[in-house]
């Protein structure tokens, strides 16, 4: 039997404008980009929700692994998120809340997600989140959120992702999930803006007392030594951690301005352009860092003293406007 509360079919699916190919960085990470097609599938919109995006901070060795975070779904659209006692299999949990047409995140291995062709699918375990939509376990078929879209998989995928058959492994660890409760969604709410609001100055309250950009630059120029005599693997690793996600929230921080200019009037672009200067800035710094880990010489201070700067210029007109 088929569960499957929302009608999606991976062959018709369009993902949402923040995964389109123009973009700097068409993936961000796997809980942003699998929540940003939920609320995509569900017609509700994450540039909306992306008021987060403004506190985010270098943690002292990476940049913040930036999520949506629950109290925010749930502010602004009624979506209840709340972690699971996974005291079954995983594939019990996953199917029951479907049937009670709600949905879930899952901490799933990239090996068995086709979706990861040519990256990690059959050839490498990477945790990853996933949001299943649709299960028939007789079928062993599954419907799934992952990354920048929606797919499909089945058979042996499906037995590896849920640890069924010849992939059983009682002294496995059970994954981290979160049940997502839809019944009292919001749509066309006319408090959105307002509620918006409250989240951006929220936010902006909370964002670093001083620049995070900078507190970044200090720890690479300390990391290049050690980071020219690492290999390729530990440079993409590393530089997920930094860059990337700099990039991607900046990015996506961009776009979230970009919706307060157009929805609370103008008077915010020129904190968009310079968010977007920060994350064309860290997709150059990402690829100077690639050079230095193939063991070449690289100056890097005057991308990060413009992607300092222009972080400087967007909190300064974000803070003038908004508070915090």
């Amino acid at each position: 039997m088929t569960v499957a509360p929302l009608s999606l079919r991976a062959e018709t699916f369009v993902p949402h404008l923040l995964h389109a190919s123009e973009r700097s960085w068409t993936e961000t990470n796997c809980y942003v980009d699998v929540w940003i097609e939920v609320l995509n599938a569900l017609d509700l919109d994450p540039v909306a929700a992306s008021a987060f995006t403004l506190s985010c901070d270098f943690e002292g060795d990476q940049w913040t692994f930036f999520k949506f975070p629950p109290e925010d779904l749930w502010s602004l659209y009624g979506i209840d998120v709340a972690e699971m006692n996974v005291w079954r299999p995983v594939v019990d949990h996953v199917e029951e809340q479907l049937a009670m047409g709600r949905l879930c995140t899952v901490e799933g291995d990239a090996l068995f997600l086709p979706d990861t062709a040519g990256v990690s699918y059959g050839t490498h375990h990477v945790k990853t989140t996933i949001v299943p939509s649709r299960l028939d376990r007789d079928a062993r078929a599954l419907g799934y959120f992952h990354n920048a879209g929606y797919y499909e998989l089945e058979g042996d995928d499906f037995d590896g992702l849920f640890r069924l058959g010849t992939h059983e492994d009682p002294a496995a660890l059970p994954p981290y999930m979160e049940r997502i409760r839809l019944d009292r969604v919001r749509r066309d709410d006319p408090d959105l803006v307002d509620r918006v609001l409250a989240l951006t100055r929220d936010h902006l309250a909370r964002r670093p007392s001083d620049n995070p950009v900078r507190r970044m630059a200090g720890r690479l120029r300390e990391d290049l030594p050690w980071l020219a005599t690492q290999d390729l693997e530990v440079f993409h690793l590393y530089s997920f951690g930094l860059s990337r996600q700099c990039g991607a929230s900046t990015e996506l921080a961009a776009s979230f301005v970009d919706w307060l200019n157009e929805h609370d009037g103008p008077g915010t672009g020129s904190a968009a352009t310079a968010l977007r200067e920060v994350s064309e800035g860290a997709k150059r710094l990402q690829f100077a860092m690639a050079r230095v880990a193939r063991g070449r010489t690289v100056d890097i201070d005057g991308v990060l003293g413009d992607m300092a700067a222009n972080w400087d210029d967007a909190m300064g007109v974000l803070g003038a406007r908004y508070g915090g």
